[in-house]
């Protein structure tokens, strides 16, 4: 069997294959190592994928894709409109796979037994991670599976060399860092901590050189207009720059100095004076090493993070091993290995690494199993017939001998005697007298497969026949033995009827996979077959506890009235969810509801992460709302307590909010879009360490809500009884338990709950969510909804319209505010 490992990379891609014994790189067409993550298509539909699609691209921008890796699990459309085509992330990548798969023996392809390891950056949320498994299907790749890139490079590394300690990889690639420290113990290696960031990588160098020294030359020699980054009249201008800029980067790898530079003849591009442009920029190491010193320090403390995950100093680690394209830089080795205080090391081709790792890793997988867990590393066989006898060993090691045990039973007759023998080299390890617990020791003569023959003697030496007799022990290259999961992710639920909205857990960042698990919910309302109706599960990831809507929402796993025929899921009714975590971190969930004997899987397309997705080139003002409100947050806490981490996250939203209302690119979007959930995470942190104090702001504010806002639409007995639970709540501040957190979600709900009997409030909410399309993934099914909403609305039919504004909060984009519970999860822990 071979296996096969593919790195599916922001800027370049590479495809390995295995059997067992030895590693085989396939170069593209061109006889490089990697593969661009480029596809052209020019204006007679011929499709390029690879290196020359990349140097068309950068041309004719119109023709092509490029980077959309870092808009996989996003709904963000790519856009060819030379070709009027539109093509989705996924697509994108399919195209890029089926490429490498094709550079593959055809007795390879065409073997059913294959199997193929994808890795993905441990940054990446489970959207992204979908949205690659989707691309694999897609490319008609067959059996696959999805790995952590830094699991992937750890394997490399091992395989390289054999030296016992903890090393940290710290693999730079062209979107994504990964950071992952590592235990060898005889072969053995146990993955401590992994980290980093999704947005750092080669790609950003670019940017950063293209915006500050790039861009002010263009502007300052030539008449150019000022929103040149969106003006379509020099889109090719600006990929022309920005391939300059990256061909003068990977120059400065072997040179002190480069120059970035296109002659008249090859932009063939006039300013607005009319003059012809060209680009002739000298940058030296000095220059750039200063450019992208912010970036490589925030690699630094993210690999600091991780060790401290990992409760190590640098004193405990070994090396750090240097993995990715932009790693071939020597200063920023130098400079990462100097600010760590860690010896570097080049044990690993950086290009190929995580592909040669993704290769061996599949090796281990068990692709017989539909969650492609891994081989077993134990192994039997029973003798059979008369003799009550076995044989138990060690089926898998990377260790160069190995053992097998004898276990008697209580029918086995005196004087027998056995002998293993190697059907590989000829090796005999002689007649033993057999007994329980007797043994002996193999030689694993070579990687892969090793085959062994037992034979056993009765008393008399006569050979007697068994049942199972062959042996083979796999020498691995490497045995990995825990892989951490890289994000914590739970299901949105109330902790009790009526209670607070938490976060039940299924894996915490850390735990080691892969996971299963049960866990039990109840129904907080019915649930009618065939009913518009449905059951939500809300997947988020993060560990910030409140708000929890802070955290990353990632998807849905709903139950809906039309996915069954007969009968009522009632209120309180039981929900079983049994799920599974795999060393991927991809999640697999199946619900089962006892009471109409059905169950619902994640298989079956039940899970979508579409309500999670957005598409960047639309969400500047979704940015500039959430960074507003943040800050506005971030300021009321900064009245009350003094944190150091408050001004990171200022400077955090600060960046945000520069992005222009404009702003179309997604990249930059995105960037801006990672900044204020850094920023949510840095406040979560603050209320922590100063719980006492935000309790007080926070209580103050929902009152002060109350006072302004609601109280005049209050029964007397709702007013009443909410100054009570005000009191109520007070009293628990002070209490380390979520007593007051339960209080203050009641408080925010009773709030809510008052103004959505209001007719003016629901209008309100309304038109807010009409004029707001870019919150919503499927501007189709919005539109539809709002012309719903809008027909209710003249005909004064409130009922209808509420039901509506509910529908739409329930689909909208991320999370939902306090004051928006309609949109909830619809569940009661058990």
């Amino acid at each position: 069997m071979k296996y096969v490992g593919i790195d599916l990379g922001t800027t370049n891609s590479a495809i390995c294959s295995f059997d067992g014994e030895s590693i085989r790189l396939y170069k593209s067409p061109e006889q490089h190592d990697v593969t661009p993550s480029a596809i052209f298509i020019d204006r007679r539909g011929n499709k390029y994928v690879g290196s020359r699609a990349y140097n068309n691209a950068a041309r004719n921008p119109d023709n092509a894709a490029v980077l959309f890796k870092r808009l996989m699990g996003t709904s963000t459309p790519v856009k060819l409109p030379a070709v009027n085509l539109t093509m989705t992330p996924e697509e994108c990548s399919a195209e890029v796979l089926r490429a490498l798969f094709g550079y593959l023996p055809e007795e390879i392809r065409s073997d059913g037994d294959t199997g193929a390891v994808i890795t993905v950056p441990a940054a990446f949320n489970q959207m992204q991670k979908d949205s690659t498994r989707a691309a694999a299907d897609a490319a008609g790749l067959g059996r696959i599976a999805l790995m952590q890139e830094p699991v992937a490079a750890v394997m490399s590394v091992m395989r390289q060399r054999k030296n016992d300690g903890v090393f940290v990889v710290y693999d730079l690639g062209g979107g994504t860092l990964d950071i992952a420290i590592a235990e060898s113990i005889a072969g053995r290696v146990t993955l401590l901590a992994h980290g980093g960031i999704e947005m750092c990588g080669g790609r950003d160098f670019d940017r950063i050189m293209f915006d500050n020294l790039v861009k002010p030359w263009l502007l300052g020699n030539f008449q150019l207009p000022d929103d040149l980054a969106a003006n379509p009249q020099y889109r090719s201008l600006l990929r022309m720059a920005t391939w300059a800029t990256e061909k003068a980067k990977i120059e400065l790898s072997q040179k002190e100095e480069a120059v970035i530079s296109l002659p008249e003849t090859e932009l063939g591009i006039r300013d607005q004076a009319g003059e012809e442009i060209f680009i002739d920029i000298t940058i030296d190491r000095k220059r750039y090493d200063g450019l992208i010193a912010s970036k490589v320090d925030e690699s630094i403390q993210s690999a600091r993070e991780t060790l401290e995950k990992a409760g190590l100093s640098p004193h405990d680690v070994e090396r750090v091993v240097f993995v990715g394209g932009p790693t071939q830089y020597k200063p920023l080795r130098d400079k990462v290995a100097f600010e760590l205080g860690i010896g570097p090391s080049t044990d690993v081709n950086p290009m190929t690494a995580v592909a040669e790792g993704a290769a061996v890793f599949a090796e281990t997988i068990d692709w017989t199993t539909e969650s492609r867990g891994r081989k077993s590393a134990r192994g039997a066989i029973r003798a059979g017939g008369v003799l009550d006898l076995s044989f138990n060993y060690i089926a898998r090691t990377p260790e160069l001998k190995a053992k097998i045990v004898a276990k008697l039973g209580d029918r086995t007759p005196p004087g027998i005697e056995f002998e293993i023998n190697s059907l590989d080299t000829g090796w005999s390890s002689g007649r033993i007298a057999l007994k329980g617990g007797a043994t002996a020791e193999l030689s694993l003569t070579k990687p892969g497969d090793n085959t062994f023959k037992v034979f056993v003697f009765d008393s008399n030496g006569a050979p007697l026949t068994l049942v199972e007799d062959k042996i083979i022990i796999v020498r691995t290259a490497a045995s990995i033995d825990a892989i951490p999961a890289s994000h914590s992710i739970g299901i949105e639920t109330r902790d009790k009827v009526g209670g607070r909205f938490v976060l039940d857990y299924l894996v915490r960042e850390g735990d080691q996979l892969p996971k299963k698990g049960k866990k039990s919910f109840k129904a907080a309302e019915s649930l009618k077959a065939g009913s518009a109706g449905s059951i939500r599960f809300k997947l988020w990831e993060g560990e910030i506890a409140d708000p929890i809507s802070d955290n990353r929402f990632i998807g849905l796993f709903e139950i809906k009235g039309s996915n069954f025929d007969d009968g009522v899921i009632a209120a309180g009714a039981e929900l079983v969810c049994e799920y599974e975590v795999l060393d991927s971190g991809n999640i697999i969930l199946e619900v089962s509801v006892p009471s109409i004997s059905g169950s619902f899987e994640s298989g079956r397309n039940f899970y979508s992460s579409r309500e999670g997705k957005v598409d960047y080139t639309n969400q500047a003002k979704n940015i500039h709302e959430q960074s507003d409100q943040t800050l506005q947050r971030l300021d009321e806490m900064a009245s009350r307590v003094d944190d150091p981490r408050l001004e990171q996250a200022r400077e955090k939203l600060q960046q945000a909010s520069a992005i222009r209302s404009d702003e179309t690119d997604p990249e930059t979007a995105k960037q801006a879009m990672d900044n204020v959930q850094e920023a949510k995470r840095l406040m979560a942190l603050v209320r922590k360490e100063h719980l006492k104090d935000i309790r007080q702001l926070e209580l103050d504010r929902t009152v002060e809500v109350f006072n302004k806002a609601v109280r005049q639409y209050a029964r007397p007995t709702e007013a009443s009884s909410f100054d009570n639970l005000v009191k109520t709540a007070q009293r628990a501040i002070d209490n380390p338990s979520s007593d007051f957190e339960s209080h203050f979600n009641e408080l925010s709900g009773r709030n809510f709950m008052i103004l959505w009997r209001q007719d003016w409030f629901v209008i309100d909410r309304f038109k807010w969510l009409a004029q707001h399309a870019y919150l919503f993934p499927d501007a189709r099914e919005h539109a539809q909804l709002v012309a719903v909403g809008n027909e209710a609305l003249k005909a004064s039919d409130i009922d209808k319209l509420r039901a509506t504004v509910a529908h739409l909060s329930s689909i909208r984009i991320g999370s939902v505010g306090v004051d928006e519970m309609t949109a909830s999860a619809n569940i009661i822990r058990n």
